[in-house]
């Protein structure tokens, strides 16, 4: 474009090379201006670099300001984080034990920036992987596969106190460690599942053997029970009883009498009160 139409575009929309550059200049001086702050959310620090320098210090959570085009902000979260992997190991009696192990942790504080100067973002899968396979592998090594199942929680203990003191150096911070789950060869599996059968089995043998004994213990204790009522029994028929019993049937009779004596008497019909007056009379001759 020549001068001449240059001054022909400008009169005809009235934008100048100045206004242009005006506005140009106003919009880099905004840019620079928005990108001179950033944000640390909560849950999250900072890593400062100046010119891929990282700053030692931790830039923690709000509004702050850096050299725009010469710093830049890394932002790393020190949250609860979960790190989930298998690992293959041979037990004490050299059965092939896959493990899954589940880490929760988190990044401490102050460590971010040199975490991220050592390793970087990556640290997971650089730091907490290998770390937490050699662990794996060092502890079922001094368990029975039997172990492994029946001590489960020392295992888990055993592992994750070591997995925190080899760790703590870097920065990570162990809250906890979970055996998500023990898996063994399909030969040794067989025979687990025949060893729990015969202890199944061999309880229910026990079972019985007790339900029998103690159905032969209530039998002998019901015939005992029996022959003691029947000896009480014939303790209790002796002659004395019988004249005794006798006797109180008497004292019971005469209690009831009314003091009325009977018309007549049995085995004979003559009257009673008749028979009492010859009595009486035969005395007096």
């Amino acid at each position: 474009m020549t001068r001449k139409e240059k001054s022909s575009f400008e009169e005809a929309t009235g934008v100048t090379g100045k206004k242009v550059f005006g506005w140009v200049f106003l919009i880099f001086v905004v840019i620079i201006l928005i990108s001179s702050f950033y944000i640390i959310p909560a849950g999250k620090r900072g890593v400062l670099l100046t010119f891929g320098k990282p700053d030692m210090n931790a830039v923690g959570e709000g509004l702050h300001i850096k050299i725009p085009l010469v710093q830049q902000i890394v932002k790393i979260s020190v949250q609860t984080q979960k790190y989930e992997a298998s690992a293959s190991a041979a037990s004490q009696d050299l059965q092939i034990v896959t493990s899954v192990i589940a880490t929760n942790y988190h990044l401490e504080s102050s460590s971010v920036p040199g975490l991220y100067k050592d390793v970087g973002l990556d640290y997971a899968t650089k730091v907490i992987m290998p770390m937490e396979q050699e662990v794996v592998k060092s502890v079922t090594a001094r368990y029975t596969a039997e172990q492994l199942i029946t001590q489960r929680e020392d295992v888990r203990l055993e592992i994750r106190n070591i997995l925190t003191e080899r760790l703590v150096p870097r920065g990570i911070i162990v809250e906890e460690v979970s055996i998500v789950n023990f898996d063994f060869s399909p030969e040794f599996n067989k025979a687990i599942e025949s060893k729990v059968v015969a202890l199944q089995n061999k309880l229910k043998a026990q079972n019985d053997l007790e339900r029998i004994k103690i159905e032969k213990e209530q039998v002998i204790a019901q015939a005992e029970g029996q022959a003691e009522a029947q000896r009480l029994q014939k303790l209790q028929l002796t002659p004395e009883l019988v004249t005794m019993r006798a006797l109180q049937v008497q004292e019971q009779a005469i209690e009831k009498w009314s003091g009325t004596l009977p018309l007549f008497v049995s085995g004979n019909n003559m009257p009673f009160i008749g028979n009492i007056g010859n009595l009486v009379n035969s005395s007096s001759i």
